[in-house]
């Protein structure tokens, strides 16, 4: 990793920021010992479990409970009748039912519950409820589905947003223009932890649930509906979370298990397994998208133009949000006078889809990337020629009007990748596992051509348009063993990433102490917002920092006391001298600066907090006969503002790179007619070790005025530039269009070679 421009940050003890101290959960999982929800255990608990509807799209004439009712070791089987409060959640807007009434709107949506002594009890169970269903046709073509004509899925229409923007001449011309239509399949997040908690009733009417999520107070608003209690009575406590990515951001168990517990008055465990995990969270969104862009015979960028559907599946979640994303981020990290954009997010009787790492950006980037490769290839220009002369810097106009104030080094990360060595050709023995298919020992070389692609991308980080995003934190100083021990305490969650770690290195370096303690993330701490956005680091990091400059003040202002002058700076034993026997306790809530709303009629608006950036080049070799793809090196070029902890900053780039692969050549959800067909990592196939190639990253510290110490979000912008940059290297090998992901093998062996570069005048997308 190197570092060409790095923020200096004074701090007097090891572990600060800017270290890559051990993470206290690291080894516990590296042995299998870390406790995850799935772990949890009591006692007298009971097993709940939830029928799902086998049909995408059907009335329910009705459903009887009594045989289910009669098997012994129930304890309860639940209906929609059986929810006190309100039937209705979501994420943005409240259109989901916590068990379905009279219709259903996916495959796998829930029906019924039933809690019984043992799993395999309530699996017996519930295959005993009896559902008499009037089955519709499905609608399952986003594009089709926002249409006047097309049959309404919810009252208010099948739209659930549309954002428009435009920004210069609408009617601009340009000497080269270049089209296509790009298409996007559905993404699972494929965390490991499935979908898991323990809800325990309490003496006082309430419940207490534990349980692996990404935002513990929205889930808490949503279960107080439901339940028809108020938030004192509901009270969520965060336990170990095995990954997410966006697809814990919704509701799954939380609501159900609690209906079960208060209506059995014992504790209730629910785990989902692997083919329920896949029914019972969101996706990412499926996308169609017409491009054209526009450009003089020197590469300058005159227009771009597209239109965007996004497949949001069932119900909302957060839809309206990912539809904001992929408009305002919708032409990239380049700079173009004059923008059209319009974008759909449809209700179909698709599964949900809602937040994954990219947000609307992942399937964006990949058509506005493959663009500017269609536009090279028309001009007769390097590709990383033709994105440099685009390349937005500090000081660009975004679509939106926003004007980007901070580092934008877009053409600088060209460059590095572009300068990086590319891997050698191995001319030595074979080494069959390099080979496309060698592992199984499908191909000894023959038909291997190599490709080289890039790309960049551009993601928003923290939460958007207006929105009251804010952290809490409560730090609480005191002595303890005659040292200087904190505890902080927010209900920020951690999936993973490494907050925990990120926390006591704040507290570290801004109180100069050693002793750090993470409390567990509960809600008796004010909100901490969604692990999500990229926004922890930056939103509860500021918070941290900012509880502990609290602490601090007072300790200060005691020190004028205890020594009779003002101190700047204190040491441990000022800092034991100081406290004695007392105690220092601040919470604090802290909020970046404000966003606004677009604008309906033309999209303009400061949007954004912050925007990071990324680039990829991607080697690869394809066997053309048979059309397998392996993946030599995929290196990378980011911007992080501050490198708050290097080895993180490294795993969070690896770890979004590889997903962007694994959109680029293995990952889907095949639905078909609205049914999921492959609900298993059998038939969903992520990257193995064996696919994940050399990742060698170089990582620029440009500080960002506007955020603490400068940071910049660092976890979703490689899993924009990796995808399309596979794929671009993909077509340089094959001269393949290639212009769905995931790239399949029968893509490559029975597509036809793209057409030569189309040189047109004043194009138009057909409308």
């Amino acid at each position: 990793m190197t570092s060409p421009t790095r923020e200096s940050t004074t701090r007097t003890s090891g572990g600060g920021v800017g270290d890559s101290p051990l993470r206290p959960d690291g080894t516990l999982k590296v042995r299998g010992e870390f406790a995850y929800s799935s772990d949890l255990w009591h006692e007298d608990m009971v097993w709940g479990a939830t029928l799902r509807s086998p049909h995408p799209h059907a009335r329910i004439r009705s459903v009887d409970i009594t045989e289910a009712l009669k098997v012994p070791g129930v304890y309860a089987v639940l209906t929609h009748e059986d929810v006190p409060g309100t039937n209705l959640y979501g994420l943005e807007h409240p259109d989901q039912p916590v068990l379905a009434v009279d219709v259903v709107r996916y495959h796998g949506e829930a029906i019924a519950l039933v809690a019984a002594d043992h799993p395999e009890t309530a699996r017996r169970a519930m295959k005993k409820i009896k559902v008499d269903f009037d089955v519709l046709t499905p609608i399952v073509d986003a594009e089709e589905a926002v249409k006047p004509e097309a049959p309404l899925l919810h009252p208010g229409g099948n739209t659930v947003r549309k954002v428009h923007i435009e920004r210069g001449d609408q009617q601009a011309t340009a000497e080269v223009v270049v089209s296509g239509v790009y298409e996007v399949g559905m993404q699972d997040q494929a965390f490991l932890g499935p979908e898991s908690g323990l809800a325990v009733p309490a003496e006082d009417g309430g419940v207490d649930l534990y349980v692996a999520t990404q935002w513990l107070h929205v889930d808490q608003k949503q279960i107080c509906f439901a339940l028809d209690l108020p938030t004192d009575k509901v009270r969520l406590t965060l336990a170990g979370v095995g990954g997410a990515f966006g697809g814990r951001e919704d509701l799954s168990i939380q609501v159900h298990a609690c209906l079960l517990a208060r209506h059995t008055g014992k504790p209730v465990k629910m785990v989902y397994n692997r083919e329920e995990s896949f029914y019972g969270h969101v996706h990412r969104h499926p996308a169609k998208l017409y491009y054209e862009h526009g450009a003089d015979r020197d590469g300058t960028l005159r227009y771009v133009r597209c239109r965007i559907y996004l497949d949001g599946g069932a119900y909302a979640s957060s839809t309206p949000a990912v539809v904001a994303n992929a408009a305002t981020l919708g032409i990239g990290p380049y700079n173009v006078d004059n923008v059209t954009i319009d974008c759909w997010g449809a209700y179909t009787n698709n599964p949900p889809c809602g937040a994954m790492r990219g947000f609307g950006a992942v399937q964006a980037g990949f058509a506005y990337e493959s663009q500017m490769d269609k536009l090279a290839e028309a001009l007769g220009m390097d590709p990383v020629e033709v994105r440099v002369r685009n390349a937005m810097s500090e000081g660009s106009v975004m679509p939106t009007g926003q004007v980007v104030d901070s580092a934008a080094p877009v053409a600088e990360l060209l460059r590095l990748i572009k300068e990086r060595p590319l891997p050698e050709v191995h001319n030595g023995p074979l080494d069959l596992t390099a080979m496309p298919g060698g592992v199984s020992n499908t191909t000894h070389g023959e038909g291997v051509i190599r490709g080289v692609g890039y790309a960049v991308g551009i993601k928003n980080i923290c939460f958007s348009e207006g929105f009251d995003d804010y952290s809490t934190a409560r730090l609480r100083l005191e002595v303890i063993n005659g040292e200087p021990a904190a505890v902080i305490h927010t209900a920020a969650a951690e999936v993973g990433q490494g907050l925990v770690t990120i926390q006591q290195q704040i507290v570290r370096t801004e109180l100069g102490i050693d002793q750090v303690t993470v409390h567990p993330a509960d809600t008796t701490v004010g909100n901490g917002g969604s692990t999500s956005a990229s926004r922890q680091t930056y939103v509860t990091g500021g918070a941290v920092k900012a509880a502990c400059e609290a602490v601090r003040e007072k300790l200060l202002k005691r020190a004028v006391a205890r020594f009779g002058e003002p101190r700047s700076e204190l040491t441990t034993e000022d800092i034991v001298a100081v406290l004695g026997n007392d105690v220092i306790e601040e919470t604090v809530e802290w909020r970046h600066r404000p966003t606004t709303g677009l604008d309906p009629e033309t999209g303009q608006g400061f949007a954004h907090v912050q925007y990071g950036f990324a680039a990829h080049r991607a080697v690869v070799d394809v066997d053309v006969d048979l059309g397998l793809v392996k993946v030599v090196e995929l290196a990378c070029a980011q911007d992080v503002g501050k490198a708050m902890n290097p080895q993180a900053v490294l795993g969070q780039i690896h770890g979004g790179s590889t997903q962007g692969l694994g959109l680029a050549v293995m990952e889907e959800i095949q639905v078909a007619g609205g049914k999921v067909r492959n609900p298993s990592f059998t038939d969903y196939l992520i990257p193995t070790v064996l696919d994940t190639p050399p990742m060698p990253v170089d990582v620029l510290e440009l500080a960002d005025p506007h955020a603490p110490y400068g940071l910049r979000g660092v976890g979703e912008p490689p899993t924009i530039s990796s995808t399309p940059a596979v794929v671009a290297a993909i077509r340089a090998a094959t001269g393949l269009a290639l212009n769905r992901v995931p790239v399949r093998p029968e893509h490559l062996t029975t597509a036809p070679i793209s057409d030569p570069p189309t040189h047109l005048t004043d194009g138009e997308i057909p409308r």
